[in-house]
């Protein structure tokens, strides 16, 4: 129990922690020290009592602490100290960092970045002021409440080919007058196309990860180009074409999946096989080189040259766009998406796809419209007039 007495001209009030330590404090009135004790030894009950002289540490060096126990792949590590190291309020005291603060660095982002980008660092900062409040070293997140510059809608910023585009691009991925410029980009352009894979995905494909008579596909790796924090670690590292170091790893956010293949996709895959894998290993990576897997930079070179020739200005992502709205246009339901799409939950695919999905309005519509032809197109005989 806490306890106030008067001593001098002041009141003084006293508690214990949890781990039995007192704290003072001297006010003018009684009653402000009463209130004092009781409020302090109710956070002690509550459990989210905080040291008074917690907090001191820096942001920057609590995010220094903090980094290195953290289960992140190389790129959301790289992403996080981007973030940790871009912000205006590295050197001050986290029981220092006020909402105010919090909202002066990202008015300073949005005169160079993008609001996405902003979003993203934003995340990452939170997440380190939510470990913060964790380790009971501040009593609150200072992010709460801090309004993020508008982001440009789905619909908006997505760009979907249409077939007659996607048509031009497989055309134009392989040239026949000139085999050797982009040898086997045909298969990867339909992969991208009519299996929706990510580039990274598309790059870690084995042979064996296709059943041709079962016409599956199974994703369950990754190729990106190593980072130097990877090399270091030395694991599962393999050296691509043009000999860069590449990191073999899972999919992102874990989404391993089966994707169901269609007929058309079946045979341009089995006729790259065959052409350019014809010693039948199922280990060999489907894009190849010398028995080396293809990487980013060849990939992109590969891709910018295909949509100049064929007169188109998409990124090579828009392919991932065109399956998934494919898909929805066929009347495949939201988990069905996300699955083939590998999205980590349905409410992300709601957050990317949903203007796609047909409205209320259009289903009203249409089976109105369903009605009213059937009826108009009733043969009835002629009634004779009285």
């Amino acid at each position: 129990m806490g306890w106030v007495w008067k001593q001098d001209e002041a009141w003084r009030g006293a508690y214990r922690d949890e781990a039995g330590k007192q704290h003072t404090k001297s006010f003018k009135r009684k009653i402000d020290a009463s209130r004092w004790v009781t409020t302090e030894e109710a956070k002690v009950v509550r459990g989210d009592w905080v040291d008074p002289r917690a907090g001191r540490v820096t942001f920057a060096s609590f995010y220094a602490d903090l980094a290195p126990r953290q289960v992140w792949v190389s790129s959301t590590r790289e992403n996080a100290d981007l973030a940790a190291a871009g912000v205006t309020f590295g050197d001050m005291p986290l029981r220092s960092i006020r909402r105010s603060h919090i909202e002066g660095w990202v008015k300073h982002m949005t005169t160079k970045l993008a609001s996405t980008t902003i979003d993203t660092r934003f995340t990452i900062v939170r997440g380190v002021f939510r470990a913060a409040v964790a380790d009971r070293l501040i009593p609150s997140d200072p992010t709460i409440g801090v309004v993020l510059p508008r982001k440009r809608k789905a619909e908006a910023a997505m760009r979907i080919p249409s077939s007659v585009d996607v048509a031009k691009l497989l055309n134009a991925a392989d040239p026949p007058n000139r085999p050797k410029s982009r040898p086997g980009f045909t298969a990867y352009v339909a992969l991208c196309a009519f299996a929706g894979l990510r580039r990274g995905e598309a790059l870690g494909v084995q042979v064996r990860d296709i059943d041709f008579l079962g016409r599956t596909l199974r994703v369950t790796r990754q190729i990106q180009r190593a980072k130097m924090s990877d090399i270091a670690e030395g694991k599962d590292l393999v050296e691509a074409v043009g000999g860069v170091t590449v990191l073999i790893r899972a999919p992102k956010y874990e989404s391993e999946r089966t994707i169901y293949l269609a007929d058309e996709l079946v045979t341009i895959l089995s006729q790259h096989v065959g052409q350019h894998s014809p010693d039948g290993d199922p280990a060999r990576w489907l894009f190849d080189e010398g028995g080396k897997p293809w990487q980013d930079n060849l990939v992109d070179y590969r891709w910018r040259s295909t949509r100049t020739a064929a007169g188109t200005n998409h990124k090579l992502h828009d392919l991932r766009h065109y399956f998934a709205s494919g898909l929805i246009a066929a009347g495949c339901d939201v988990v069905t998406v996300q699955r083939s799409m590998g999205h980590a939950s349905a409410t992300t695919t709601l957050g990317t796809y949903a203007h796609l999905w047909p409205t209320v309005e259009d289903k009203t519509r249409a089976a109105a419209s369903g009605m009213a032809a059937t009826v108009l197109a009733t043969s009835l005989p002629q009634v004779e007039t009285q």
